[in-house]
């Protein structure tokens, strides 16, 4: 079976109907860890979720050893989050993220039919235009076969870029590190597979600038919106004044919007009352 004949609605995941799922983004790689590649997938993902009005919970950067791989993963399929995972599904020694994958599950690997055909077409478009060959009895196109052999059940995630596929399975998709093919396999999965949880949940966040006080002398406001307002989240993130400006601290709610929007005008009082002052000194 073919994921483009398959859609995960809400239903399909082990989460409470009220709540949208976690999502999270395992990005897998020595070149990430050494320096010697920059990430990219971090802050594209973050994008592509708020644009649905999804939101990342987590993101884990972890080496090309496959036994961590398949300790990570052990632990990530026994969660109900939603989880992207870029890089190491390849077919050279360094790619081991479809073996960890199968060994996290407990089954074997097996060449999906869909990516065999879809490889072929790879190879075939390929030497049309001089590069190799379509026979693929030969040794190099018998080897990229093995991008398309993936755990037992998984389903494909199509690649515009080149054909060869990702895959999918237990909400936990896979795709290669290369930005150019996997963002739009995320955007792919985030519409095809999950549209049911786009702007699921009505979700804002405000925030403004105090000066004047310390984070000591507000905490205690803090901790009392969030025991009035169950479910609004409070945060306080201070600037020392770097670049010439002066220190303060950018306070905020983020949550469901008119709970929100009380909470932050009750904040805003609260701070002044406590001696803070909303505009930089004079």
């Amino acid at each position: 079976m073919t994921s483009s004949a398959r859609t995960n609605t809400p239903t399909d995941i082990v989460a409470s109907p009220r709540r949208s799922p976690r999502v999270r983004l395992i990005a897998i790689g020595d070149e990430i860890l050494s320096g010697r590649r920059q990430d990219k997938h971090f802050s594209t993902l973050i994008n592509l979720l708020q644009a649905r009005g999804m939101q990342l919970n987590a993101a884990e950067f972890i080496s090309d050893d496959e036994d961590e791989i398949t300790a990570c993963l052990q632990r990530s399929f026994a969660t109900p989050d939603l989880v992207f995972c870029c890089g190491g599904i390849g077919a050279t020694p360094d790619d081991r993220t479809r073996q960890a994958a199968a060994r996290a599950l407990g089954v074997g690997l097996v060449l999906h039919p869909e990516a065999e055909r879809l490889i072929a077409q790879r190879c075939a478009d390929m030497a049309a235009k001089g590069q190799g060959s379509a026979d693929m009895s030969t040794p190099e196109n018998r080897q990229r076969l093995q991008m398309g052999v993936f755990p037992e059940g998984a389903e494909i995630i199509p690649n515009t870029y080149n054909r060869i596929p990702g895959f999918f399975i237990h909400n936990h998709s896979f795709m290669p590190g290369f930005p150019v093919m996997a963002h739009p396999m995320m955007a792919w999965t985030l519409d095809t597979r999950y549209a049911g949880w786009h702007h699921h949940e009505a979700r804002v966040e405000h925030s403004f600038l105090l000066f004047g006080l310390p984070e000591s002398r507000i905490t205690s406001a803090l901790e009392a919106l969030e025991l009035r307002w169950p479910g609004i989240r409070a945060f306080s993130l201070p600037n020392v004044g770097d670049s010439g400006g002066y220190p303060h601290i950018e306070l905020g709610v983020k949550g469901e919007p008119v709970a929100a929007a009380e909470a932050l005008a009750w904040l805003r009082a609260e701070v002044q009352t406590l001696g803070g002052r909303l505009n930089p000194p004079a």
